[in-house]
């Protein structure tokens, strides 16, 4: 749900149709995107807003919720002295959002960590393999239902 307030801010406006929801949390807007619409979102921040560093993109595990997944966007608009976070929601069925590498190149790792760590693919990515973890390795060591065990000292 986005606030009336909020509805009258200049980023939340030119998201208009794409945002879900929005809320001004830890000195920073954050809204949330429909996942179907995050490369148009990202789109407008980049080109009509002036959003032109993306700063990190990375995973969020809400096991049991459903959506279980958050993808979460980091970016900074850097002459106007600006933060926002983007949120998009994915299933935990089918934990698969669009990749942005297209807007932003600097994605492509980003993306890559967040898949190998969580095990969110990103549809059209370039080269969407493992960069953390070895080639082998089963599993997504940041899932929540991800097993810990090991030897104890």
């Amino acid at each position: 749900m986005i606030s009336e307030t909020l509805q009258q801010d200049p980023i939340v406006a030119s998201l208009a149709g794409l945002a879900v929801a929005a809320k001004f949390e830890f000195g920073e807007l954050t809204v949330e995107i429909d996942p179907a619409q995050i490369v148009e979102a990202l789109r407008r921040v980049k080109h009509d807003l002036q959003f032109e560093r993306l700063t990190s993109v990375t995973g969020v595990d809400r096991y049991p919720a459903e959506p279980r997944y958050e993808v979460v966007y980091h970016l900074q608009a850097i002459a106007a002295k600006k933060r926002l976070r983007l949120k998009a929601r994915v299933s935990g069925a089918k934990p698969e959002i669009d990749s942005v590498t297209g807007i932003y190149r600097g994605a492509e790792w980003y993306e890559r960590e967040t898949f190998d760590l969580f095990g969110i693919t990103f549809l059209s990515h370039p080269n969407l393999i493992r960069i953390m973890m070895p080639e082998d390795w089963e599993g997504h060591p940041l899932r929540k239902d991800y097993p810990i065990t090991g030897t104890r000292y």
